[in-house]
């Protein structure tokens, strides 16, 4: 008789149907994400021709909602409460935004203009949807689990890194940018259909009247773990975002790596990243939230240090890049599952969105 395997059995929150269907959400989404992630900036290449300049343009607005509505957003989210309900609202809404874009290219009517306020109204529900978020996720998931919860979602994000920008290069090749942007705008009616069907019990509204606006930045100001935690994330952030301005440049002229070699490095981060997600759950469950963070605070910038330090021979220098790129993959899962875990444990329900 041969002995029979274990049968593979799905994680604890999983087994829920209203965490699984939340997940289910959040993975789609994810997708989604990264395919247009590539389909709308070839949208504005392959289709419109823009300029250099103009894909500057094309990148401020999808990013500048975050900056301008995000804390406003938070605001009237914690006072409206029904949180789902918007994220259901920003999924549709997002999703017959992008729907726009190919029937626009259909009709040969699509311009920069029309790409550029969809880009942004994107954004802007972007930000709406994100504040929502971490609310509904402590509505679903028990204060034990929510280490377990993170890492569930942030395994998704890591996959999606992975799978996601290669489906949107394929979906590009084979049906054209702006037809290709039609695969996002139906992760997010996949998203609203999930969410739908989840019926948790969420936190009441926070109070209404002055102060609400500020309120999220003087909790920040008055606690000590969250604004250190913030303050340490706002660093890696500054500066990682100068690395990456400055890192397909270096590589490509100083180091003389060719585009298609410099996507598989890049795929090392995510591969790196699938990593992280894994390992993040183990890491804090022994050593502690806290101690995690740490941990994935100084592994997601240090291994970095390898890109400028790279020389000699070609074989050597692609070493050095793989490595970088798949441990700080692996750093930056440890980051943001720890620092999620704790936001989810310490910050009160009224405040969550803000």
């Amino acid at each position: 008789m041969t002995a029979r395997l274990p049968r593979p059995q799905l994680p604890v929150l999983l087994r829920g149907q209203g965490f699984r269907r939340y997940w289910n959400a959040q993975t789609i989404s994810m997708f989604g994400d990264q395919i247009s992630s590539v389909a709308v900036p070839y949208t504005g290449i392959l289709a419109l021709h823009a300029s250099a300049a103009q894909m500057g343009y094309l990148t401020a607005a999808i990013w500048l909602p975050s900056l301008l509505f995000a804390v406003h957003a938070g605001a009237w989210a914690d006072r409206r409460g029904h949180r789902r309900r918007l994220m259901i609202i920003a999924d549709l809404g997002r999703a017959g935004l992008l729907a726009t874009v190919p029937v626009a290219a259909a009709l040969n009517v699509l311009t920069l203009g029309q790409l550029y306020a969809v880009a942004f109204c994107v954004g802007t529900l972007s930000a709406l949807f994100t504040v929502c978020d971490p609310a509904l996720f402590v509505a679903l998931v028990p204060e034990e689990q929510y280490l377990r919860g993170q890492s569930l979602v942030y395994g998704s994000r890591a996959f999606s890194f992975v799978g996601g920008p290669s489906l949107g290069g394929l979906l590009v090749q084979l049906l054209t940018a702006p037809f290709a942007v039609a695969a996002d705008a139906l992760s997010y009616l996949g998203s609203a259909y999930f969410l739908s069907r989840i019926h948790p019990a969420e936190a009441p509204p926070g109070p209404a009247g002055r102060g609400t606006l500020t309120a999220g930045v003087r909790y920040i100001a008055g606690n000590r773990l969250v604004r250190a935690s913030l303050i340490a994330a706002a660093v890696i952030n500054f500066f990682g975002f100068i690395f990456i301005a400055l890192f397909a440049l270096y590589a490509t002229r100083s180091l003389h790596i060719r585009p298609g070699v410099l996507g598989l490095v890049l795929g090392a981060g995510a591969v790196g990243a699938v990593f992280g997600s894994l390992a993040a759950r183990h890491v804090c469950g022994r050593l502690g939230a806290g101690w995690g963070y740490v941990i994935g605070a100084v592994l997601f910038p240090a291994p970095l240090i390898l890109v400028p330090l790279a020389g000699g021979p070609h074989e050597l220098v692609l070493a050095a890049l793989f490595t970088a790129e798949f441990f700080s993959g692996v750093g930056v899962m440890v980051l943001d599952i720890s620092i999620g875990s704790i936001f989810a444990a310490v910050i009160p329900d009224q405040l969550r969105s803000r």
